[in-house]
């Protein structure tokens, strides 16, 4: 295993927090927060047995529990089977699996970091 690369930060199931989460490094979330979660050019993965009522901004965001809140991805945003998420989300690609739920509007951004505002495109998206 090479020392210089980082593991996944894991916060467990039974795990509660209330705050402000601030991480450089990739993180998984199996248990409640409540608050903001910024993780920059890392990757969020929500376990289906976590429910997440934040503001959310990483590079990737994986769901397959339950988000309430505003997500912005500058990668993708994938809902997996039986991931919910409840918020206005923002990412250069969107994926959703078979049973997954999303009620709100989707802003997708070009992947190019220089992309005008003209090159935004809004959808209002109710599944």
């Amino acid at each position: 295993m090479n020392p210089m690369k980082s593991a996944t930060l894991c916060l467990g199931h039974s795990l509660v927090i209330k705050g402000h989460i601030i991480a450089n490094e990739d993180l998984a979330i199996s248990g409640r927060v409540e608050g903001t979660i910024e993780l920059g050019d890392h990757v969020l993965t929500i376990a289906d047995t976590a429910h997440i009522a934040a503001e959310i901004a990483a590079r990737t965001v994986l769901v397959a529990g339950t988000i309430e809140g505003n997500i912005v991805a500058t990668e993708k945003i994938e809902i997996r089977e039986h991931g919910s998420i409840e918020g206005d989300i923002t990412a250069s690609r969107i994926a959703m699996s078979d049973g997954a739920q999303f009620h709100g509007r989707v802003t997708m951004r070009p992947v190019k970091a220089d992309a005008s505002a003209k090159d935004v495109r809004q959808f209002p998206v109710a599944v």
